[in-house]
């Protein structure tokens, strides 16, 4: 079980950095300009497969940990 969380941890990490950056938006409302801040993006193709991969990701590892501590 350790080995298995091991893997879902080092792809976990691996899936957050190929997010495309999105603290753009989050720069330029501490810095004024936020024009662009609520703007709506939706993702698409393989940026919405990478956002689903990591929350199923996410999750794995939280279900894991938690049985691990019990």
């Amino acid at each position: 079980m350790q080995t298995l969380l091991l893997v879902v941890s080092i792809l976990l990490i691996a899936i957050v950095l190929l997010q495309a950056a999105k603290a753009e938006s989050a720069s330029n409302a501490l810095t004024g300009g936020n024009d662009s801040l609520f703007k709506n993006r939706k993702e698409r193709g393989g940026e919405l497969f990478i956002t689903r991969l990591t929350f199923c990701l996410g999750a794995a590892f939280f279900v894991i940990c938690f049985i691990l501590g019990f």
